[in-house]
């Protein structure tokens, strides 16, 4: 059995629909499909595909290889291209994974750019909120907000990220202006959360870092929501400062609490350190650097201004 072409056969079984599918996809008969996947799971002593007359289904272990082979197949193919093109151009499909808002606003108008470059590259981009796993999700860069505890990871800094409470010139009027953070018990706060539960806003104070308890009179998994019902007066808002900076200006939000702001947060760009020399992965990181600049995201960042 050739492992690296059975470990192929398995990729393009697992993302298919049925084994027909995969062997249509390969040019290859429905019997060699089927006797290089039997092959394989006695080679590794355990079932990767649970088999039906409809459809099929990757077991826990399948999920787990898949996961594995799919990014060992991306290097080789990158090695590959990498000989090729002596470097030159990179080229294949880039897996990215970003924040929603920060991925939208910030990262997706850049990819024109970027893109028309380097006709050879491809982009795929994926926005979510909660944390990725780079193996399991097939991440090859991740845009990430925050320290990272995961060491093992490549991380370099593209800017940072400073947040800000804010509240409609008429909320303020009606309600007035919070001076501490413990006076956020008496006022209506918009709080951006993916999951309910009980809210709270870190404050820095003279002991540190402080995690004050909030009431959401509003509640959303969307920061422009939260956003959008703090600039029609429904209450206070804490939000990247860059995403309230244009209102800020206008007049239409004020800050409040300035002196108890947290410092800055980093945002990061985290690779695999096996990924280290993948052209495409450095090309892109070396993009965002240059055109993010490294310092605090504002209005002018990109050309989402």
């Amino acid at each position: 059995m050739d492992r690296f072409e059975a470990m192929a056969v398995f990729v393009k079984v697992a993302e298919s629909d049925s084994l027909s599918a995969a062997a249509r996809g390969l040019g290859l008969s429905l019997t060699s499909v089927s006797r290089q996947i039997t092959a394989l799971e006695q080679r590794l002593g355990t079932q990767l595909v649970v088999r039906t007359t409809r459809r099929l289904a990757l077991t826990e272990e399948g999920r787990l290889y898949h996961a594995q082979a799919r990014r060992i197949l991306a290097e080789v193919e990158e090695a590959e291209q990498a000989l090729a093109a002596q470097q030159a151009e990179p080229a294949g499909r880039l897996h990215v994974g970003a924040p929603t808002l920060i991925g939208r606003l910030r990262l997706a108008p850049l990819l024109p750019e970027i893109l028309g470059r380097h006709p050879r590259l491809d982009v795929d981009l994926t926005l979510t909120d909660r944390p990725v796993n780079l193996v399991e999700d097939g991440i090859d860069v991740a845009i990430r907000i925050g320290r990272q505890p995961d060491s093992s990871l490549i991380a370099r800094r593209l800017g940072t990220l400073r947040m800000q409470v804010c509240a409609a010139p008429g909320y303020l009027a009606r309600r007035g202006a919070p001076a501490t953070p413990a006076d956020l018990a008496g006022h209506d706060c918009l709080v951006f959360a993916e999951a309910p539960g009980a809210a709270s806003w870190p404050f820095q104070m003279p002991e540190g870092r402080v995690m004050v308890p909030v009431s959401s009179r509003i509640r959303a998994n969307s920061l422009d929501a939260v956003v959008a019902a703090a600039l029609g007066g429904a209450g206070l808002v804490r939000a990247p400062s860059w995403q309230l900076a244009d209102a800020v200006a206008a007049g239409r939000l004020v800050p409040v609490l300035t002196g108890y702001e947290r410092p800055s947060t980093p945002v990061q760009a985290l690779f695999l350190p096996n990924r280290l020399l993948s052209p495409k992965i450095r090309l892109f990181v070396d993009f965002l650097a240059e055109r993010w600049g490294g310092g605090e995201f504002g209005p002018g960042t990109g050309p989402a201004a």
